[in-house]
This record gives structure tokens, C-alpha cells and sequence, in this order.
């Protein structure tokens, strides 16, 4: 209503939108995404550009047989990225009801013309290899997605090598690190990173994201860095290979805290299985990361707390825990003067299978490194310690039926959590 209310206003302004067409479209012939954003496609077609980005994993005859319900678990355009004119907001929130209302999330809001410049160039060219939504009265949905000849390219669940070829020379431009050298006065810096395997016709051509983040935790396990101190993380904690490892390895000189969330704070909680069993199976992959720190030897070193908006045992007031991102402070100093923030969860899933993107922010302005400190104590407000043994309480509460089904569960799906 908002956006159809300022086309309305302003015959100049144009809307460009982007989003998955799996998840845009689960609910239809029912109210989703993509009908809500029809009536601004029919009532201003010159003006706004709905587009659906269709992953290439999702294909053949796991297109023909996965129900709706399932068929994201082969990858999403997961992008959290609002720019407008020449701000940008980058976050790992969507645009729904809950995280307007009841969702525990971040945003980080730039004022910069070549960062919102930057990120317009990106959308544009993941825009060119998606679907276009069109209006459709003669469908029960209203809309169908039309393939535009003008993308370049097949559709992607039909020729995935030829769609990932030209996905690839579009984009890793944007990618492709600059080897100029720049001097700047700036007091805080900005540097983009990217996550867009599913896009990529040869492994790590698209995948900045992964090597950024391993050059950020590598500092922790500097001897020069001893004293440091770091917070990570993820609504959903099931981090890949090398951010486990990253974080474990700064055990060693640092000390670090994770948050993640309680299974009341899941916003699968109470939800029919199997994906009822999502809370539980976190629950386990965080088990196993504590279990790994202790055996690593810097179980004194790195904490874990967990977000519920209430103290366990009191009703639940539906608020979800959905924050994301890494703050780092050096050895001597009391405030973070690094953080990442966007759509990534560091997860094996946002490394292999979603289109990420994420900013490491690196600030001396002490009154940014301030509101860093600030935002770390409102996350810790809800949050309170646990241990192996309260998770393993908390997993024994479902009974040994259920924990071993999702035991099970987590053995076959893990890669996709």
C-alpha cells in the first residue's frame, strides 16, 4: 500500500523489486508474494519491475514430485537489501508482518552514493537472469512469470550449465576484488562481500562472501590479536566448516560469546513437522558446536547464550530471534570497531545453496563503535547462558521418540539447515 501510495504521489518514481520465486510464489492460487505485488505491476507497468530469481538446483524431477512446502530447501534468493535514491538499508530481515511487529533482527542503514550504486548495479544483473511477473486474468493466481527474451540466457531449471555460465560473466565482475590501491580519510569503511555458489560455473568464482569472512576470523587466532574479544551470530546457528573452525581457532587468544536462538525463539516453533523438528535440530547443531569447543580446549574461552524474549517456564509472546552478523574488539579497546552485517547466517546453507550478501564494516568513529557496543548489550537483554547439559535437558524434554527422529532428520538435511 505504502509504495502503491508514493507511485500514486509521484509520476517520476520507479520500483525495482527482486525477489525468490519459490518462496514468492508457495501459497498460490492463494494469497503470496507475487499477488500481493501484481496490483502495482497492472496499475503501473512502465513503473515497476516485479522480477523472481529461480535457483538452477531446483530442477528435473525434484521440480515434478517436491511438495511447495519443501521446495526451498534446494536454495533461495535470500538477499535483504532496500536502497532508495542514495541510501541503502542492508539487513537480514524480509519485508513480512512479523519482522515489522514481533522479530528480533538488524538493520543497518548507509548513506553513501557508490555503495547504493554498487548494490543497484547488482540487483540490475541478478534482475536480468530472473523471471518477469506479469498480470494473468485468465489464471486463478492473477499472475504468471514470464521468461524475457532479453535475459540472455535459458531459463534456469531448463539448461542450469548454460544459465550458471552467463550468471558467472555477469556477475563476477561486480565480485572480482580491485587491485587498485586507494588512500582514504574516511573514518569508517565498507566493504561488500557475496555469497552466489548457485550461480557459479566453476567453483569460488562467485564466493567472496567465504574467503572475507575467513580473513576476518583469521585475526582472532593471531598472537598479536591476544586479549581480542568477538560476538557471532545466527538465527539459525548451524555455521559452516570454516567459520567453526575460525571461531574455535580464535578460542585460543580471544574470548568470544555466540547468541543464537532458543527453541521458543525459533520461528519454526510449534510448526507441523517435519519442520516442527527445526528447533530441535538446532538445538542439536549448537550441542555439537559446544562439544567441539570443549574438545578444542578453549571451553573457558568461548560462551554461548541463548534469545528468548521471556524467561523459560513463562508464556511465550511470540517473539522470533532472526539477528545475524560479527562484531569484533581489539586487544585494549572496550567497542567493536568491526562488524558484518546482511542476509548471510554463515550457515552451510547460505555457503552452498542461497544467494547471500553481507557488508564488513570497519570503523574508527568512536561514536559508531559506541552504538556497535550498544546494539550487542539490546541483543543480551533476552538472552541467558547455557551449556551442553542444558541443551541436553532441553532435547531430553521432547522424549527419546522425538529426539532421535530428529537426530535422524538432521543427519539427512543438515547441509540444507
Amino acid at each position: 500500500m505504502t509504495i502503491l501510495k508514493a507511485l500514486e504521489n509521484n509520476p517520476s518514481l520507479h520500483v525495482s523489486i527482486l525477489i525468490d520465486a519459490l518462496r514468492g510464489t508457495r501459497e498460490a492460487p492463494k494469497d503470496s508474494a507475487a499477488s500481493l505485488l501484481t496490483p502495482l505491476v497492472e496499475h503501473f507497468p512502465s513503473r515497476v519491475d516485479v522480477r523472481l530469481y529461480h535457483t538452477p538446483n531446483f530442477r528435473g524431477l525434484k521440480k515434478c514430485i517436491i511438495p511447495t512446502r519443501f521446495n526451498e530447501a534446494w536454495g533461495l534468493q535470500h538477499l535483504k537489501l532496500y536502497g532508495f535514491d542514495d541510501e541503502i538499508i542492508l539487513s537480514g530481515a524480509n519485508l513480512s508482518r512479523d519482522y515489522f511487529t514481533d522479530r528480533q533482527d538488524r538493520y543497518q542503514l548507509f548513506r553513501s552514493t557508490e555503495l547504493t550504486e554498487y548494490y543497484a548495479q547488482f540487483h540490475e544483473k541478478l534482475r536480468s537472469i530472473s523471471y518477469k511477473l506479469q498480470v494473468a486474468r485468465d489464471k486463478i493466481e492473477g499472475f504468471r512469470l514470464e521468461w524475457p527474451v532479453e535475459n540472455g540466457c535459458p531459463e534456469p531449471y531448463l539448461s542450469p550449465n548454460e544459465y550458471r555460465a552467463h550468471a558467472t560473466k555477469l556477475l563476477s565482475p561486480l565480485l572480482k576484488p580491485t587491485k587498485t590501491l586507494h588512500t582514504t580519510s574516511a573514518a569508517t569503511l565498507v566493504y561488500p562481500i557475496s555469497q552466489l555458489a548457485p550461480l557459479e560455473s566453476e567453483p569460488d568464482v562467485l564466493a567472496t562472501e567465504t574467503t572475507g569472512v575467513s580473513y576476518v576470523l583469521d585475526v582472532l587466532s593471531q598472537p598479536n590479536f591476544k586479549g581480542g574479544q568477538w560476538v557471532f551470530t545466527a538465527g539459525y546457528f548451524n555455521p559452516s566448516d570454516g567459520v567453526k573452525k575460525g571461531l574455535i581457532a580464535g578460542g585460543k587468544f580471544t574470548t568470544g560469546l555466540i547468541i543464537n536462538a532458543s527453541s521458543e525463539a525459533n520461528g519454526f516453533y510449534g510448526s507441523p513437522n517435519p519442520s516442527g523438528y527445526l528447533p530441535d535440530a538446532y538445538m542439536i547443531l549448537a550441542k555439537r558446536f559446544l562439544q567441539d569447543v570443549r574438545n578444542a580446549g578453549v571451553g573457558s574461552a568461548i560462551t554461548m547464550e541463548q534469545w528468548r524474549h521471556m524467561p523459560r517456564g513463562q508464556p511465550l509472546d511470540g517473539w522470533t530471534y532472526h539477528a545475524k552478523g560479527i562484531w569484533i574488539t581489539p586487544p585494549n579497546s572496550t567497542h567493536p570497531v568491526l562488524t558484518l552485517i546482511g542476509s548471510s547466517n554463515f550457515t552451510r546453507r547460505s555457503h552452498r545453496l542461497d544467494l547471500e550478501s553481507t557488508c564488513i564494516v570497519i570503523t574508527r568513529d568512536t561514536n559508531l563503535q559506541s552504538a556497535l557496543t550498544n546494539e550487542i548489550n539490546h541483543l543480551r537483554k533476552y538472552t541467558e547462558k547455557t551449556s551442553i547439559e542444558d541443551l541436553s535437558s532441553t532435547l531430553d524434554e521432547g522424549g527419546l521418540r522425538r529426539s532421535l527422529a530428529v537426530k535422524i532428520w538432521v543427519a539427512f538435511v543438515g547441509e540444507k539447515l
